[in-house]
């Protein structure tokens, strides 16, 4: 670890002026000098004008992504985001209760729907039934509730035929690729990925626990 002067202090790039040093001085912490970057802070260390930055962290990816890492102990303040609203504004101004169920409606279905993905693939079979058989007998493709099986149509010697399925279900992250694989094992082709933005339920826990306070 490096002996920090006068002469050669830990130069930190931030852009909270006031927190920065505060932690500093409060965990004795001595031969530190701040300084503001345009742009992103990330960045900073790299350039050669900062030995570390202090900014706001969420999931860690962008640190990772300018391979830096969060120093143990160095957590400044830890926040959250809060909804607050005025329970007599809710009840008696128009339209404010409508606005914020569709905000918690929003905001749950994205909560739900981080790390999820949405998995499309085409497979040859007999029926939907039985291709829902043999997706089903995977352990990584049961999906939220089950794969969705609808035919497809295609034309062939002047013939319509209906011998190929898409299946759609929905997998986290961490078991996309296992997932993939067995689609392959039992006849999956044409495999599309896309992150999914929202998952709507069909209720919202928080609205109705809101509903419940307010007495409505």
């Amino acid at each position: 670890m490096p002996q920090w002067t006068a002469e050669r202090p830990l130069r930190v790039a931030t852009g909270f002026t006031y927190l920065g040093p505060k932690f500093m001085k409060d965990n004795g912490l001595k031969h530190v000098q701040f300084s503001t970057a345009d742009g992103a802070l990330e960045a900073a260390p790299a350039m050669g004008i900062a030995d570390a930055i202090l900014d706001l962290v969420s999931s860690g990816t962008t640190l990772r992504e300018n391979n830096l890492k969060e120093i143990e102990g160095g957590v400044v303040l830890e926040s959250r985001a809060v909804l607050v609203a005025s329970g007599k504004a809710l009840i008696k101004r128009k339209g404010v209760l409508d606005i914020t169920h569709e905000i918690l409606e929003r905001l749950e279905a994205h909560l739900k729907a981080v790390g999820q993905f949405m998995v499309t693939a085409n497979m040859r079979g007999s029926s939907a039934e039985e291709v829902a058989e043999r997706v089903l007998s995977q352990p990584s493709l049961s999906g939220l509730q089950g794969p969705t099986i609808s035919p497809v149509f295609r034309k062939r010697d002047g013939k319509v035929l209906r011998d190929y399925y898409a299946m759609v279900i929905c997998v986290p992250k961490k078991a996309l690729y296992e997932s993939v694989q067995q689609l392959r094992a039992i006849g999956g082709s044409g495999v599309l990925i896309s992150p999914l933005t929202y998952i709507f339920d069909e209720e919202t826990p928080r609205w109705h626990k809101l509903l419940s306070k307010l007495g409505v």
